[in-house]
């Protein structure tokens, strides 16, 4: 461009004689338009021979050596980021140096630094933790002390928290046979698995049944974190999921019998699930019939719904297996849940618009019309429904409820029960008379009965309190 520019103002000064400034600007376009074709296309030329390579594809199969290179060379990487990960000393002279520099005074049982002495004890540590003595970091961690102190302890919990995701992450890459970032369901299956010795809380599992538990905790990460199903989740999703905690958490020999039964990765949680499958597997070949599941839970759930089910999920001659019903178990119990809403929502869209309609809606409701009448109950209007139903999503379309509408609303869970479960249906429609009177503490009419009634039935295959309606 610069070369076009000198050449025109040569030529300019060449036809000095031209004083007619209309003309002037003629030969200067005119000019301007032999020159700028030749400029351009040189300019473009050069930039397109200093694009840089972006891509380089994974070498083929049959190509042993760049793939035995690759592999040789990413595992010197994972080396390298390994070594770069603070050791136990490290981390016990770090708190050593901490605690030699803190900010009077002291208030309790925390110790606090100033950012002055904070600055002071980063220019003393190694290169390992320099990165961590930062101004953000200080004032992440800043709860408006009104000395300008950050707790000792809460940066060593950053600083630990940050080295283990580290380590975790070095850890799952060594499982991802591509290199790419994901881990596919035998890679977590693999880690899951060599994993398991290490964890005191599942001593009480036998050998026999580790692929089980494999697989009840293998379904969990994708059910939550692969909702398009392509077979494969990041390794930065799994770490950003919170799941890899529940599960190293069970290193923890002190943990309490109520808190095991509420994390899924537990011993505990794994036996109920796989207890309840062969509870509902009556002839006992491995497998369940859409007669079998009904017995799910309180057994209220509706023929519609688990004909549905049939229809969108994986079957094997017209059979649930348990991979199929780990799925069904992780959105019936987590029923509030995105994830969970949207397996719902794929087997409440007959028609996979995209969207429910007041077809779909009456459709699923006229099988809990069907149950009430079956146990000799008064049928509600569908219409009522319906409008109950559009009043509590608020679709920002008034006809289709999607499923960004259903989860926006924070009532997706309530929406899905009403359509798919008897018992689920009953207690929304009778929870007014559910409510306990705060001033003596006593149930309005009729609750201890229909109280009674629901403890009675309660099933060991389900979190829903059953009522009458249980068979």
């Amino acid at each position: 461009m610069e070369l076009m520019k000198n050449k025109l103002t040569k030529y300019l000064d060449k036809k000095h004689y031209l004083r007619d400034e209309e003309s002037l600007l003629n030969l200067e376009i005119n000019e301007f338009l032999k020159l700028y074709p030749k400029a351009a296309e040189k300019e473009v030329s050069n930039n397109y021979s200093q694009i840089p390579r972006f891509f380089n594809p994974l070498p083929k199969e049959d190509d042993l050596m760049k793939q035995r290179l690759r592999e040789e060379a990413r595992a010197l990487f994972l080396q390298k980021k390994n070594k770069e990960l603070l050791s136990n000393e490290e981390l016990e002279s770090l708190r050593t140096l901490l605690e030699q520099n803190i900010t009077r005074p002291i208030v309790g049982d925390d110790i606090m630094i100033d950012y002055k002495n904070f600055r002071k004890v980063g220019s003393l540590v190694g290169a390992k933790c320099k990165q961590f003595f930062s101004p953000s970091v200080f004032a992440k961690l800043y709860e408006s002390d009104p000395d300008g102190r950050i707790s000792i302890n809460q940066f060593l919990g950053y600083v630990t928290k940050k080295f283990w995701l580290h380590q975790t992450r070095i850890g799952l890459s060594l499982y991802d046979g591509a290199g790419l970032g994901y881990l596919k369901e035998s890679d977590l299956e693999n880690y899951i698995f060599e994993l398991i010795p290490t964890l005191p809380q599942l001593e009480i599992l036998e050998k026999s049944f580790y692929s089980f538990y494999v697989c009840t905790a293998v379904r969990k990460f994708f059910f939550y974190l692969d909702p398009l199903r392509t077979g494969k989740v990041k390794i930065t999703e799994i770490l950003a999921s919170g799941f890899l905690d529940q599960l190293i958490e069970l290193r923890d020999e002190e943990l309490s019998k109520e808190h095991l039964e509420t994390n899924w990765f537990s011993a505990q949680s794994a036996l109920r699930v796989y207890g309840q499958y062969l509870n509902l597997d009556e002839d006992h070949n491995g497998m369940l019939s859409k007669s079998e599941l009904s017995r799910y839970g309180s057994g209220t759930l509706t023929d519609v719904f688990l004909d549905r089910v049939f229809q969108e999920c994986v079957t094997y001659n017209g059979e649930m297996d348990y991979k199929s019903y780990l799925d069904f178990v992780l959105a019936l119990e987590n029923r509030s849940e995105p994830q969970a809403l949207q397996y719902l929502f794929r087997i409440l869209d007959i028609k996979q618009k995209d969207y429910l309609n007041p077809f779909d809606i009456n459709y699923f409701f006229r099988a809990i019309q069907k149950q009430l009448k079956k146990y000799g109950h008064e049928a509600v209007c569908l219409r009522d429904i319906q409008d109950e139903i559009y009043d509590m999503v608020k679709p920002k379309d008034p006809f289709r409820i999607t499923l960004v509408d259903l989860i926006n609303s924070g009532l997706g869970e309530t929406v899905t029960n009403i359509l798919i479960d008897l018992n689920s249906f009953w207690s929304h429609e009778n929870r007014e008379s559910l409510v306990v009177e705060p001033s003596n503490g006593n149930a309005t009419n009729g609750q201890e009965n229909e109280q009674s009634d629901s403890n009675s039935n309660t099933d060991d295959t389900s979190d829903d309190s059953s009522s009458s309606f249980s068979k």
